[in-house]
């Protein structure tokens, strides 16, 4: 059995370090933040989303299983809702319930 107050001390500790590493930057740079920094915020997201769809798509086998039917309707869903509402949450959310219900329900 896990202690809890070893369980508490540990969720803490990793909320102190996630904090501190949120704002060591602010703390560092102050207003005068580097160019490269900046350029790193402005890409980094793309470029972080780009992955993670790689990584969600890299072992889908289009000659067995389902054939990526399920994998694709989801994607296509998230790309039309996101064109539509330009909201990334929902389009994300919408997209996974997507692939969840096909994998779960229909397939």
């Amino acid at each position: 059995m896990i202690d809890p107050i070893h369980s508490l001390i540990l969720v803490a500790v990793i909320a102190g370090v996630t904090i501190l590493l949120r704002f060591l930057p602010f703390l560092l740079f102050g207003k005068n933040t580097p160019k490269s920094i900046l350029y790193l915020g402005e890409v980094l997201p793309y470029a972080i989303m780009g992955m993670l769809v790689v990584y969600c798509l890299r072992n889908i086998t289009f000659f067995s299983g389902t054939h990526g039917i399920p994998e694709a309707v989801s994607v296509l869903l998230v790309v039309l809702l996101h064109k539509w509402k330009h909201n990334t949450l929902l389009s994300i959310a919408a997209g996974t319930v997507c692939y969840m219900v096909l994998v779960q329900a229909v397939f």
